[in-house]
């Protein structure tokens, strides 16, 4: 179906029109004038021709099913088009008409009843309320900018056809080239998603890059399969999901749910699919433009700097650092080499300031050397270049492409001179070159690039994992599990707890059999610390009698647990299922501050144990956890291993809906689950990479 949107054989225009203010109008007028070698079609009641093209009267009296309908008429006359084409065997279809779900519950119904029929004949439908469609084949699209396609060039697919327009205007000025747009409107049969998905099953040699734009995301998984799968094939992928700032209210039973909310959930998505995550059209543009620049060198950090101004090589300088990426020394013959080049006063070291003074002839000078010293040194070159009116700019850019086409070093150039070299900047466009308006911007996506998210897929079932108890253990369960249970389902998936036991009688304390000082909780209510159902650092009998005393006074008590305190670290471990999504695996600084403070980062399970272990040292408390100031430290191995578990256990059981181990504390390799809260209910969804 991908064929049929991108280069079909045949395109109908439905609701053809001459007036080119009208999208039927507009239309046409893109396709005509871009050209398209295949045959054209167009439908209208009451003439002979439109725009020089033979027109029909009426779908049905088509000579041929085209491969793809354009429908541009009001929105009743939708559906009956559309069941016309189907019956003819038309492929796919896309539909600009606005007046549907936008516009209320009937048209939100009518809709569905587009879908219905693109879905019973199998066939691809954008829309309604859709922009349209451009390829290197054909310009289906009936507003705003209409660029050239290149068949190396980025696939934009977009859920706003305005976003399309807004990002094209500033990509095609920086020289961005762009291989297909594709909108989805109001996507009632066919999305971001599902496009992906097309790309991935028909494309055998997929582009590099494919950047997204989001509003609504309504198969998560679709996506994810999609975008790995296309990760693995070399293609590099970037996106804004917007509209995740609202949480909503949730009825959480447990930390981790409170604290998963759906941007949380998006953030996981987009990890666990290697998808560059941008809030912004700039930085959705400025990423493309750095993946288009490093010519798929993705991993370097070594950056030299050519710049003929100090200012912007400083900024640019930290930028990198603040990303990770390094501005080395250049080693001493590449600056003697250098030095003899620039006037006096020009930096040779990293960054190489070459002075306002620069000609075309000292570009090209500085390009050789940096060839021939340190080509094995360096991973990329950065180009900022404002005018200063003492050379030529174009001579300069001039140079600047052949240095380009020389360097086995990718190189990214950052020109500031949008107003005074507009001439010279259009001949660099025109030799397929694209550039940066900011050094500081084109450091962080340099940045967004090399630290993006990496594909790991998950190992071999972990020893010590017993999924028959676990199975047997949860089998019937619903709502909150009891402490015991709880308990005996974590220790099946190879969690560790301190020496406890479950009360119900005072008298039971004496012959508890576990050294003090203890903890006691109170067991029956769900938040313990709430209600003031803790109370530690118990050391003697009469104490812990007055402490029964006291926790069996609060309503719901059923009675206490007894447990040893562990000294060390205290962190949060949980799970969280989300609509659609899966289980949100959570990782974090714990006990009572885990809300407070929101020191915790979410996965999707299940988990590779890279994923755990960078989810264990992406939080900021994480040197704390290592031991600071002679404190001995949490084993992030062993963090690692139990993540990598409760990842395994909600994958198996995706009965479970919540999970929260609050606090997990210990020293060194012994980490015990003091607390536990496991909420099972009916099967949820699986996450499968």
């Amino acid at each position: 179906m991908l064929e049929a949107l991108l280069h079909p054989g045949s395109i109908v225009v439905v609701g053809a029109s001459e007036d080119t203010s009208k999208a039927g109008g507009r239309i046409l007028q893109n396709i005509l004038s871009k050209g398209f070698a295949g045959r054209l079609l167009v439908v209208h009641p009451a003439s002979a021709a439109v725009q020089g093209v033979r027109a029909y009267a009426s779908v049905q009296d088509l000579p041929s099913a085209p491969d793809l309908a354009l429908i541009a008429v009001p929105a009743p006359l939708v559906r009956p088009a559309l069941e016309a084409l189907a019956a003819l065997g038309t492929r796919a279809a896309v539909v600009l008409s606005a007046g549907f779900g936008e516009a209320g519950e009937a048209g939100r119904l009518e809709e569905q009843r587009l879908a219905r029929i693109a879905q019973a004949h199998g066939m691809t439908l954008l829309g309604p309320n859709c922009l349209g469609v451009m390829s290197r084949s054909h310009a289906s699209k009936f507003a705003g900018i209409v660029p050239e396609m290149r068949a190396d060039g980025i696939d934009f697919l977009s859920g706003s056809g305005a976003t399309v327009d807004y990002l094209a205007e500033q990509a095609v000025s920086r020289g961005l080239p762009f291989r297909s747009f594709l909108t989805v409107g109001n996507a009632v049969h066919t999305g971001v998603a599902d496009l992906l998905g097309l790309f991935d099953a028909e494309e055998e040699a997929p582009p590099r890059i494919k950047i997204l734009y989001l509003e609504t995301l309504q198969k998560p998984l679709d996506l994810l399969r999609a975008a790995r799968s296309l990760n693995r094939k070399g293609c590099m992928l970037a996106g804004i999901k917007s509209g995740t700032t609202q949480a909503g209210s949730r009825a959480a039973a447990s930390h981790t749910g409170a604290m998963a909310t759906s941007d949380t959930a998006v953030q996981a998505l987009f990890d666990k699919g290697g998808i560059i995550r941008v809030p912004s059209r700039q930085e959705l543009i400025d990423v493309a433009t750095a993946l288009v620049c490093v010519r798929g060198r993705h991993d370097g950090r070594r950056v030299a700097i050519l710049t003929d101004a100090g200012g912007p090589g400083v900024m640019l300088a930290d930028e990198l650092n603040r990303q990770g990426l390094e501005v080395p020394l250049l080693g001493q013959r590449a600056q003697a080499r250098l030095r003899a080049a620039l006037p006096p006063g020009a930096g040779v070291g990293n960054p190489i300031d070459c002075l306002p003074s620069r000609s075309a002839a000292t570009i090209a000078k500085i390009f050789e050397i940096l060839r021939e010293e340190e080509a094995e040194s360096l991973d990329y070159i950065a180009f900022v270049m404002g005018d200063s009116g003492l050379a030529d700019n174009g001579e300069i850019y001039e140079a600047l492409v052949q240095a380009m086409d020389l360097s086995r070093v990718p190189v990214l150039p950052s020109l500031c001179t949008a107003i005074s070299s507009r001439e010279a900047l259009e001949r660099f466009r025109r030799a397929g070159r694209c550039f940066f308006e900011d050094e500081v911007g084109m450091a962080v996506a340099l940045g967004r690039i090399v630290n993006r998210p990496r594909l790991w897929e998950p190992g071999p079932v972990a020893d010590r994992y017993d999924q028959a108890r676990i199975e047997a253990c949860l089998r019937g369960r619903h709502g909150a599990l009891a402490a015991g249970t709880a308990r005996q389902v974590l220790e099946a998936a190879g969690l560790a707890f301190p020496h406890q036991r479950d009360l119900t009688r005072k008298e039971d304390l004496a012959a508890a059999g576990i050294p003090f000082p203890w903890a006691m909780k109170v067991m029956g209510p769900l938040h313990k610390s709430d209600l003031g159902g803790v109370r530690l650092g118990i050391r003697s009998l009469p104490e812990a009698g007055s402490a029964w005393d006291g926790l069996m006074a609060i309503p719901g008590a059923l009675g206490c647990l007894v447990q040893e305190m562990v000294p060390g670290n205290e962190v949060i471990l949980g799970a969280n299922r989300e609509e659609g999504f899966g289980h949100l695996v959570a990782f974090g600084l714990g006990g009572v501050y885990a809300e407070a403070l929101r020191d915790v980062r979410f996965a999707l399970a299940p988990l590779a144990r890279e994923e755990a272990a960078q989810l264990v040292r992406s939080i900021r408390a994480f040197p704390i956890l290592r031991g600071i100031r002679g404190q001995t430290g949490m084993d992030v191995e062993q963090l690692t291993d139990w993540l990598v578990r409760i990842a395994r256990l909600v994958t198996d059981f995706p009965q479970i809906r919540e999970l929260d181990l609050n606090p997990v504390k210990g020293q060194g390799a012994r980490l015990c689950v003091v607390d536990a809260r496991v909420l099972v209910d009916g099967l949820g969804g699986k996450i499968h990479s």
